[in-house]
């Protein structure tokens, strides 16, 4: 314990100052809002149930109040179809129809039981309302009706009804059994207003606070009247005899235990229908509640500790902006010059460090400047110094040919060669700066085969094979001579018979060109292929110094990834490869 305490305090001390006091700040304004989060987290789950049950009740007080107007105004119908009913009279009809709303009545028939010829189920006026008594025997209100003769009248939920009436009529009915005068006798009737199930199915929806509570209605059959979900009604299912003893019981929500989950139920009596209306709450849907109170408050929280936070992180940036200003500078020397700050408005301790900085900084950046004019002076007067290494060993090689040539008497071929060396040095020694072109190059190429096929009797062929859009590429001077003398000295001449054929081509890629010089003569081993470039492998007579030259200027001018690249084959010939960026370093 001591230990982790110690590692805490080395890593608190290790922080910069500006999170130091950020974390001071928040631990004041943080350790009050969680003492009250802890001391109401017990009492929350008892604050939802209570609130939840008060505004379920007064939901249900609101209801039940149109419930009963619902009745009421099924019963007032009933009662006055009852006073007057008449079937001779075609006032009767026509005011039975009037009842009709569409929204809660939905049709009245009047069943009797007399013969279907008589004229009552024939005429116009009278048959939408007066019907035989056959059409009504096939429902199961009816079979209630005849099994016990003590039921006056009976409110039908929608599986009372037949399969015609529910489709054709209406998915709820009151039917009332009387007796009507009809041909001077007492002929006994049953008078049924059908009304629509959806007024009480909405006002059972609109009682709901929860998305899983439920709502329903029952009657004195253990019969649901309406529901607000089917399949929650049917879970929590009571019984009329359990919800009447209950009432009777208690008027508050009570808690029962269903189906290993305990829910709050709460009975209301719709007297007028002897009905009731069971209103239940699982607890879940209060722990749910619960929850999402804790959740509001654990997010108002977080909002409190962001706002503590920016508060905080602003009070201690109004200290430390200053001297983070200065590191974060400091630390862009990492990964490039430094900068100077403004100068400071304020005489203080980190006013006099920005002034110190700011001198630093004008001295580094003066020895940087002075370091990389120094490092760009080297690479130019290196890349001098290697171009200058090549011109004496071909001029060398030139002379000694040309005083071959003279001393076997062949004075048309010596003025030719003075000509064509002439010609190489004039393209060579111009001072239009260390590039040249693809075509001057090539032409200087061609004027050393043709003073080296002067020496050996025209035994090397020489393909200039280089398209026309390659001509004008810029390349550094001296760069195909030294590979093609050497393809020449050590590819063509140590063949037996001596000879053979040098081709030159090129293509472009992207921003660089290569050139391509290959040759048929004895090729190279792979220990020599790695020796030519470095320098290690220099011959007698000294070529392999002007292609390694060449291949060093290259690098300097371009970079890493270009100059030559060699590949051959132990008698097959060689080929090399000369990559140059159109992007000089």
């Amino acid at each position: 314990m001591k230990n982790l305490i110690q590692r805490g305090k080395n890593c608190y001390n290790n922080r910069r100052l500006q999170t130091k006091f950020t974390i001071t700040h928040l631990v004041i304004t943080t350790i009050p809002m969680l003492v009250m989060f802890f001391f109401f987290h017990g009492k929350l789950y008892d604050m939802v149930l209570a609130d939840t049950i008060r505004t379920e009740q007064t939901a249900s007080a609101g209801t039940m109040p149109q419930i009963d107007d619902l009745i009421n105004k099924i019963l007032r119908v009933q009662k006055s179809l009852e006073t007057n009913v008449s079937p001779d009279a075609v006032g009767f009809c026509n005011a039975a129809e009037q009842f009709i709303d569409g929204e809660l009545i939905t049709s009245i028939r009047i069943y009797m039981d007399i013969p279907d010829s008589r004229e009552i189920f024939h005429n116009k006026n009278s048959r939408q309302i007066f019907r035989p008594i056959r059409e009504a025997q096939g429902s199961y209100w009816y079979g209630i009706f005849q099994g016990d003769r003590s039921y006056g009248s009976l409110f039908c939920p929608e599986f009372y009804l037949s399969p015609i009436e529910v489709r054709e009529l209406g998915d709820m009915a009151f039917i009332t059994k009387t007796s009507i005068l009809y041909d001077k006798e007492y002929q006994t009737c049953y008078t049924a207003i059908y009304y629509s199930k959806l007024p009480f199915t909405k006002l059972l929806k609109d009682n709901l606070t929860e998305d899983t509570s439920a709502a329903y209605i029952i009657n004195d059959r253990d019969s649901t009247v309406a529901t607000s979900d089917n399949a929650l009604s049917g879970i929590y299912h009571f019984s009329y005899d359990q919800v009447r003893d209950s009432f009777m019981s208690s008027n508050n929500f009570i808690l029962k235990h269903i189906l290993d989950q305990d829910v709050y139920a709460g009975f209301y009596h719709i007297r007028k229908a002897d009905w009731f209306m069971v209103a239940v709450i699982p607890s879940r849907a209060v722990i749910r509640k619960s929850f999402l109170i804790m959740i509001a408050f654990f997010i108002i929280y977080l909002l409190c500790i962001l706002t503590a936070f920016l508060i905080a992180n602003k009070l201690s940036h109004s200290i430390t902006n200053r001297i983070s200003s200065v590191i974060g500078q400091m630390a862009k020397v990492r990964t490039g010059p430094p900068t100077p700050l403004p100068a400071s408005v304020y005489h203080d301790e980190i006013g006099g460090l920005i002034d110190t900085y700011n001198y630093m900084t004008r001295m580094m950046n003066r020895l940087i400047a002075e370091q990389a004019k120094a490092a760009e002076d080297l690479r130019i007067s290196e890349f001098h110094s290697l171009q200058a290494q090549i011109n004496p060993h071909f001029l060398y090689n030139t002379m000694d040919m040309i005083n071959w040539l003279a001393q076997q008497g062949r004075n048309e071929e010596v003025s030719e060669a003075v000509v064509d060396l002439s010609r190489f040095y004039k393209l060579t020694l111009s001072r239009k700066g260390t590039l040249s072109t693809v075509a001057d190059e090539l032409e200087h190429a061609g004027i050393y085969v043709r003073l080296q096929n002067m020496r050996y009797h025209q035994i090397i062929h020489f393909v200039d094979d280089m398209p026309d859009y390659m001509m004008d590429c810029p390349v550094p001077k001296l760069t195909f001579q030294p590979v093609v003398e050497n393809s020449i000295i050590h590819g063509l001449l140590e063949k037996v018979p001596k000879g053979g054929t040098i081709v030159i081509t090129g293509w472009l890629e992207n921003d660089m060109a290569v050139i391509l010089i290959s040759d048929d003569g004895v090729g190279m081993p792979s220990g020599k292929l790695e020796s030519i470039l470095s320098g290690n492998g220099t011959s007698k007579n000294g070529t392999n110094i002007a292609v390694c030259n060449t291949h060093r200027r290259l690098q300097i001018l371009y970079g890493p990834e270009y100059g030559l690249t060699y590949k051959s084959l132990p008698g097959k010939g060689t080929e090399v490869e000369i990559r140059i960026s159109f992007n000089p370093l």
